[in-house]
């Protein structure tokens, strides 16, 4: 399993390159979209439970994926963010193939997982603003999304 695993992050690892020229497939796009959002947990120095919840919430959502295919998903983004100086090449993958609609999903989820422990760190609020600039979210998209997370992570809180 673990030789499986290297090599399907080998292969990521080569396909989200900045001098990749073949187009991303399905995989490269989860995963790209799964680091964006592992970046938000990493922000901090604790992780929590809730936040790595609403990553899982966010990726199920986004993408059918089976349970352990969700697991696999996190552990190679969590890999990758440690590995990664910048969010470029994982944001151009997703401005190529991704609506509008989807880049303020995302946007939306990072808020979700930010709001997940009660708390928005200021270290959370760089990496979504930055994020969302690289997405060309507009302001009000931006806005929306924050507060469509706080409601949502409310609505589940309770």
């Amino acid at each position: 399993m673990l030789k499986t695993l290297k090599d399907l992050f080998d292969q990521l690892t080569r396909e989200l390159s900045p001098d990749a020229a073949a187009p991303a497939d399905g995989h490269t796009l989860q995963l790209a979209t799964a680091v964006l959002l592992v970046e938000v947990m990493r922000a901090t120095p604790e992780l929590h439970e809730a936040e790595r919840d609403r990553v899982l919430h966010a990726l199920r959502r986004k993408f059918a994926l089976r349970d352990d295919e969700l697991e696999r998903l996190i552990e190679l983004a969590h890999e990758t963010a440690r590995t990664t100086h910048d969010y470029h090449r994982f944001t151009r993958l997703l401005n190529e193939r991704f609506t509008q609609p989807e880049k303020t999903a995302v946007v939306e989820a990072m808020w979700e997982v930010a709001y997940a422990d009660d708390h928005l760190d200021v270290h959370e609020n760089a990496v979504i603003n930055k994020v969302a600039g690289l997405l060309h979210v507009t302001h009000g998209e931006y806005i929306a999304a924050k507060l469509h997370a706080q409601q949502a992570v409310r609505g589940t809180a309770g």
